[in-house]
């Protein structure tokens, strides 16, 4: 007899499957959790909040939905889980009543030159298809309007293995439509000559411009002087023309240079491979300097920008080709689609028409098509992946979002809001990280935790209702009604930058001068040209900061003291004392435990499985050689001053005999940064977004510039956070630098002395100033969006 209940004739009782209406997590211990228990209603939403590094990220994304994907990979074969990530069962206890989950984060798309948003998202596919069914005049299939598929031609003899082997002649041809000048690019890239040597100069007299490259000893420079190829007593501007071919062009051959064989290449392949093939973020900030001068970036003269070869434009729907499809406006383009009527093609145009009002109902109906994927902000990023979730006929699943409202004006927030009830109100579990006080507004359940960050946090402070949240004491709760006043009194401005007739992007030939000596706040909705104007403009020279939203780049060995170069003075001050040379100090160098490599752990893959990551036996995890682990400073050995946190840190080196000024002046940037809890080797893998976001500026506060420009440095930011920022902004003025921010949040534009205002819309509805002027002024004034919601936000 089945126990299982039934409901009665008239439907009343339950049946035994309506039980599992909990996602239930038990002992959770990832990262800095501590045993953290909590059980999530499904079908609601849920917004977890807490200070930055709480935790939020560990129990939602490494937990939950971690657990999730791992069991739904676990029903392919084995085969196929061969080709599919690893995931290692997440440290908890119980995990009950999961669903298929569904991650919305806020990874920046691939950088890659070739990935547009049309691209990304499928719509590029679907209007090839369009073009090669009703183009005129028709040039070939879809891959003939794909710019990232070349042509091929081939033809020669094939053996066909079937009763008798007999070779036969075979011809393949497949048309592609990739520009063959940029290969789908749409930009080439071109060496300033001028900025490798001084052509008025011989090769002995150091005509060489390039970092590193001395005349006297360097052996790259002795290659070229006595390769035979050249005179290197000859000023380089009278070379002959076969000189001057074989100097920048010429083939990789052997030379004999002072009896040691050598490899002699031309100057343009030697810097390509040199310099050009490196990952730029990766290289000395002088290095850096220079491959942003030498190497210039243009336009494709042939295709125009547009990757496309000319057959490809050349095909036209009325008077339209593939490449005016994808430079417009996805809202214009979704009005062009509509105005088509064709019963042959009526599925796809009705795909289409949906996925491209999906882009305008979540706000980013300004972006084009041909729009590079790696140019999309954060918040931009994560919305575009959300489209294709917004008409999913799936239901009982549990998507996860990151800060969806990261990179929203105040104004786009509630449409946002509106899109998450959406999916809840069709039978979802929404899982929400977030920080801002009108998206935490719309919950239906609430999980705060903390009540610290790293080791302070990891403790679940407050579960239930928005309202209990309100009358609850934790850090969220005193801070969400928090408001910020307006200034009584302003700076006044000590000079200004000019920017006249801006008009890269959407801009309208903006003529705008930035105050300089005080905190310039530059804000408008998404998509109204506020990057494009600061980016655009200001010269990055030597005396501009920029702090943009771009990820840090970090592996398991990189940490806070590697990132932010204070291992170097530190390694300097061990050596010192010990007599020793640095980089035994370094667990990437001469100093590391030899059986782990530095790591502090031994790594074993299993294949499909999840491999397994078990501590270090000879070094016990602490990454160094014991040989090492002997020499001290200040009474500690190097392993116990990386488990040091920040705070602990600034003391240890500020007085006494470790004093170490060069390494107490980092230490007190990222304490002023908030970050006075990290340790100073935790690996950079661990760190929250917010974390991270912070890192980076701390080390950015470090070069000497008079101008710094900030992006957005609220991400990831808890409401108890920003105050501090504040703080930091007005720090870095008082110390009589300028300082520009653009940034949504209203606690920034109230604080700010200046505020410019773009708009009124976005994409070609924005890119003019709409107000320029005081905050307080702004408020008075209420003619724009931004006046409106902070009006309301300040009270006023």
């Amino acid at each position: 007899m089945s126990s299982a209940r039934r409901p009665g004739p008239q439907g009343t009782g339950s049946h035994v499957a309506d039980s599992h209406d909990l996602i239930r997590v038990h002992g959770a211990r990832e990262n800095n959790l501590k045993d953290v228990s909590v059980d999530l209603p499904k079908r609601r939403l849920t917004v977890f909040t807490g200070v930055s590094g709480s935790g939020k990220s560990s129990l939602v994304f490494n937990t939950i939905a971690a657990e999730s994907q791992r069991l739904i990979n676990e029903t392919y074969s084995a085969f196929v889980q061969g080709f599919m990530p690893t995931l290692a069962r997440p440290e908890v206890d119980v995990l009950d009543g999961l669903t298929t989950a569904i991650i919305v984060d806020q990874q920046r798309m691939g950088a890659d030159p070739r990935s547009t948003v049309g691209t990304a998202t499928d719509v590029n596919a679907m209007l090839r298809i369009l073009f090669s069914r009703l183009g005129e005049p028709h040039i070939g299939p879809p891959s003939a309007y794909s710019f990232n598929t070349a042509s091929v031609r081939a033809s020669g003899a094939i053996t066909v293995e079937r009763g008798n082997k007999k070779a036969v002649k075979a011809t393949f041809q497949r048309t592609g439509g990739m520009c063959t000048h940029c290969e789908g690019r749409g930009t080439v890239s071109d060496i300033d000559l001028t900025q490798l040597y001084d052509d008025s100069k011989s090769l002995a007299e150091g005509a060489f411009t390039i970092p590193g490259w001395k005349s006297d000893s360097q052996w790259t420079v002795q290659v070229y002087a006595q390769s035979g190829f050249v005179d290197p007593d000859k000023p380089i501007r009278e070379y002959t023309d076969k000189e001057l071919r074989d100097f920048l062009y010429g083939e990789p051959v052997k030379v004999k240079v002072n009896g040691v064989n050598l490899t002699y290449e031309g100057l343009i392949p030697k810097i390509q491979k040199s310099f050009l093939s490196k990952d730029k973020e990766a290289m000395q900030p002088h290095i850096r300097a220079f491959v942003e001068r030498a190497v210039t970036f243009t336009t494709c003269p042939e295709c125009e920008g547009t990757r496309l070869s000319e057959g490809a434009r050349s095909s036209k729907i009325g008077k339209i080709s593939i490449a005016d499809a994808c430079a417009m406006e996805i809202r214009d383009l979704a009005e062009w689609v509509r105005e088509l009527d064709e019963p042959s093609v009526a599925p796809l145009l009705t795909a289409l028409r949906d996925t491209l009002d999906s882009f305008t109902e979540i706000g980013l109906g300004y972006l084009s098509l041909d729009r590079p994927a790696g140019t999309l902000s954060g918040g931009e990023a994560q919305r575009v992946k959300m489209i294709r979730h917004l008409g999913s006929s799936l239901t009982d699943t549990t998507y996860v979002f990151d800060e969806p409202t990261v990179g929203l004006h105040p104004h786009d927030i509630q449409r946002m809001n509106d899109l998450l009830l959406r999916l809840r109100d069709k039978g979802n579990t929404v899982l929400v990280v977030e920080h801002k006080p009108e998206a935490i507004a719309i919950a239906d359940h609430v999980v705060d935790l903390g009540p610290g960050a790293g080791t302070a946090g990891g403790t679940v402070c407050f579960e239930g209702t928005v309202e209990e949240l309100r009358a609850a004491d934790t850090v969220t709760g005193r801070h969400l009604d928090d408001r910020a006043t307006l200034k009584e009194s302003v700076r006044k401005p000590t000079g200004a930058l000019e920017i006249r007739g801006a008009n890269t992007h959407n801009l309208q030939d903006v003529d705008v001068d930035v105050p300089l000596g005080v905190l310039c706040v530059v804000t408008g909705v998404a998509g109204s040209g506020k990057s494009s104007l600061i980016d655009g403009s200001v010269p990055a020279g030597a005396d501009v900061v920029s702090v943009d939203q771009s990820p840090i780049k970090g592996s398991r060995r990189s940490n806070p003291a590697t990132y932010t170069g204070l291992l170097d003075p530190i390694r300097k001050a061990f050596a010192k004392a010990n007599g020793v040379k640095p980089a035994l100090f370094s667990a990437n160098s001469e100093g590391a435990c030899p059986t782990c490599n530095g790591a502090g752990v031994v790594y074993t893959d299993l294949a499909m499985m999840a491999g397994v990551a078990t501590p270090c036996e000879d070094c016990e995890g602490k990454r160094f050689q014991p040989s090492v682990l002997e020499y001290r400073f200040g009474g500690r050995d190097i392993s116990e001053v990386l488990a040091m946190s920040v705070d602990r840190a600034e003391e240890f080196f500020g007085a006494g005999e470790a004093r170490t000024p060069a390494a107490h002046k980092i230490l007190q940037r990222l304490s002023d940064v908030g970050l006075g809890y990290l340790t100073l080797g935790q690996p950079l893998t661990t760190l929250s977004g917010g974390e991270r976001q912070r890192l980076k500026l701390a080390t950015h506060m470090g070069e000497k510039g008079g101008v710094y420009v900030l992006d957005e440095p609220t991400t990831g930011l808890h409401l108890a956070d920003v105050e501090q920022l504040l703080g930091l902004l007005d720090r870095l003025v008082d110390a009589g630098k300028s300082v520009i921010v653009i940034e949504h949040h209203q606690a920034v534009m109230a604080h700010a002395d200046w505020i410019i205002d773009l708009g009124p819309g976005a994409g070609h509805d924005g890119g003019r100033i709409v107000f320029e002027g005081t905050p307080a002024d702004l408020v008075a004034d209420r003619s724009t969006l931004t006046g409106e919601h902070l009006a309301a936000y300040v009270g006023a």
